[in-house]
């Protein structure tokens, strides 16, 4: 399975996902180029998340701790934690994404691709989605 999603700034590679896994992994090469971003902080309600460098230097918050991410390097993210991501550097970053378990698929991503392609997106819609894949956008600080 490969199934390439670009948003905006970022492009997404899934290589597996729950439909292919039987609900047991996600996983997914993501490339974010210079100043990519998450825009909203959030949690997973449902899995786990491990983040593998793969090339370039991405910056990941989790629960307010600042961690680059490096080729080799890894992150793990425990459900119900805060995080973000962003690229601060001059070039490409690519990780891969590894959620378990696989609840998320494209899906969600896709929905989130055709929200942004729309023109000025609607917070309100994009909350909603994020809501019904498991995904929370944190309190503001």
């Amino acid at each position: 399975m490969s199934d390439i999603i670009n948003i905006g700034a970022l492009e997404l590679n899934f290589l597996h996902s729950k439909d292919d896994t039987g609900g047991s992994v996600d996983v997914f090469e993501m490339t974010l180029q210079p100043d990519a971003r998450m825009p909203i902080p959030h949690y997973h309600d449902r899995w786990d998340e491990t983040i593998y460098g793969l090339s370039g230097v991405s910056t990941w918050t989790v629960d307010g701790e600042v961690i680059d991410i490096s080729p080799g390097e890894t992150v793990f993210i425990k459900r119900g934690v805060v995080h973000g991501f962003a690229n601060r550097s001059t070039g490409p970053a690519k990780c891969l994404c590894i959620l378990s378990p696989g609840v998320l698929g494209p899906q969600y991503f896709k929905q989130m691709a055709a929200l942004l392609s729309a023109g000025t997106p609607d917070p309100a819609k994009m909350k909603e989605t994020m809501l019904r894949y498991g995904l929370v956008p944190a309190p503001a600080a």
